[in-house]
């Protein structure tokens, strides 16, 4: 016959009951939930989890002992605080696990009635997924009954957890940087990353604007982010906002703001982007992607401290401090006119340019591993996800590769990796799999080798041929925005070019 054990924790109640805590005058206490329970149940041993001192714990025991014949085992917890969910959670389950594995096949019942609300709801937890025990409630009214919980965590909500932690997982994959994020975050060891940090220390206490450059996935986000937090403009807003994600004609709603009216669809008053930020940053990432109208307008925003919403007459002042972040050689932009000379002066006070990871000397390893622990500590809520270890040929393939989409690309890489292996540890095989294959261009083979009678205007002639029509058909016959994409200053040069091409 199995061993019939109920666990509970000492309540207020329970101690007041037995005079070891005093009661008001006109309260009415009764027995207390545990011997309620007892008096109305059968069960063969008590086990009493408490944080009381131990005197007045004994003394409970002795007291309950001259209503009850029960055997009872006391055992002493030491929480944080008696609704520290971490540390209730900490005891409870130990001793579960501790009880059922030195007897398997004991009849266990939780009482649910003493103790705070975080036990209970722990308790509700431990004994519906884990452990399938019992549950007992006691009422001044009816004493001690066995309750049923009506539903099923396991069915019901374990889904939706999964399905919650794959989100969590999905937004880990955007590898986006915490707000809080600090300089102490940007984990390296190569001396000229030192060195660029150091700078953007310089800058971050200085309020001017600053300009990041580098590739895709080379944490742009995050050093705009740790320069705010290190600014005079910490706790205030940080906006950010993808340039290259916002639909031409929408860039000033956006970035300004508009009133109500303004346009066909404008039903109310919009805050733009700079009035979110007054008084904090605007990081403006993929800043090289802004139109050449848009740039002339921000131009004379960061000149003079103030902007128009559209179709607004008048004006009002900001206080924004600007980030910028893009992957284009600006400079070359410059040249072509593509981009503003002096919207670049006007940002670029404060320039920033981080290093791919490739020529992260001793960087890639470190960061793998860091990459590593942070996935982990992502998926642990996730039911069965086991904590994954790099394996030595893994981390050696993970060294040999270029990673020509940097951390972001890494981290992708893990992610897939950690998703798809089988054990704890991730094998060379799921690396390889993790990785995203670049097809290799294909270089042409139409110009002609070097020989008597080649002629090199009209070669040159057919090159302009090709990407001129190839232009054209993917502006939909746009001479400027087919001007833009060949890198000309304007469309009267590739008016020029077609006709003397003869191209219609």
């Amino acid at each position: 016959m199995s061993n019939k054990i109920l666990i509970s924790w000492l309540g207020i109640t329970d101690l007041k009951a037995a005079g070891q805590i005093p009661s008001r005058p006109d309260e009415i206490i009764g027995d207390g939930p545990i011997l309620g329970a007892l008096k109305t149940l059968n069960f063969d041993e008590l086990h009493l989890i408490h944080e009381q001192e131990q005197s007045k714990a004994d003394a409970y025991v002795s007291w309950l002992s001259g209503f009850v014949t029960i055997k009872v085992i006391p055992i002493k917890c030491s929480l944080r605080s008696p609704i520290d969910f971490g540390d209730i959670h900490r005891v409870m389950d130990g001793y579960l696990e501790k009880l059922t594995g030195k007897e398997p096949g004991s009849d266990i019942s939780i009482h649910l009635s003493p103790g705070t609300p975080s036990m209970t709801a722990v308790s509700i937890l431990l004994g519906k997924t884990k452990y399938n025990t019992r549950f007992v409630q006691s009422t001044k009214e009816k004493g001690g009954e066995f309750v049923t919980i009506p539903f099923d965590i396991s069915a019901e909500y374990i889904p939706q957890l999964v399905k919650n932690a794959d989100k969590k997982l999905t937004e880990l994959s955007y590898s986006e940087a915490p707000l809080s994020a600090a300089f102490s975050d940007i984990i390296t060891q190569n001396p000229e990353l030192k060195r660029t940090i150091q700078k953007a220390e310089k800058i971050a206490v200085r309020d001017v604007p600053a300009l990041l450059m580098g590739e895709s996935g080379t944490g742009k986000e995050l050093f705009a982010k740790a320069i705010h937090n290190t600014s005079l403009r910490k706790g205030k807003p940080f906006i950010t906002v993808n340039c290259g994600a916002i639909p031409k004609d929408l860039i000033d709603s956006e970035l300004f703001g508009h009133v109500r009216g303004a346009f066909t669809g404008a039903s109310s008053h919009k805050i733009g982007y700079f009035e979110a930020a007054d008084g904090g940053t605007l990081f403006l990432d993929e800043f090289g992607e802004l139109p050449e109208d848009a740039q002339v307008r921000l131009l004379r925003v960061l000149q003079s401290g103030e902007m128009s919403k559209v179709g607004d007459s008048g004006s009002i002042k900001v206080d924004v401090r600007v980030i910028a972040a893009t992957n284009r050689n600006l400079a070359a932009e410059i040249v072509t006119g593509r981009f503003r000379e002096d919207l670049f002066y006007r940002v670029a006070v404060g320039i920033i340019t981080l290093l791919p990871l490739r020529e992260r000397t001793g960087d890639i390893a470190m960061l793998a591993d860091y990459l590593m622990a942070k996935i982990n500590q992502e998926a642990s809520n996730q039911p069965g996800y086991i904590n994954k270890k790099i394996s030595i040929k893994a981390k050696n393939i993970i060294l040999s590769y270029p990673w020509p989409g940097n951390i972001r690309e890494l981290h992708g890489v893990l992610l897939r990796a950690s998703i798809w292996a089988d054990t704890g540890q991730i094998t060379d095989t799921d690396i390889q799999e993790a990785m995203i294959e670049r097809p290799q261009l294909k270089r042409a083979k139409e110009l002609p080798e070097l020989g008597d009678g080649i002629d090199v205007q009209h070669v040159l002639d057919s090159i302009k041929r090709k990407y001129i029509t190839q232009a054209l058909k993917k502006t939909a016959g746009s001479k400027k925005e087919a001007a833009v994409l060949l890198g000309l200053p304007n469309y009267q040069t590739l008016s020029n070019w077609m006709e003397k091409l003869d191209i219609q």
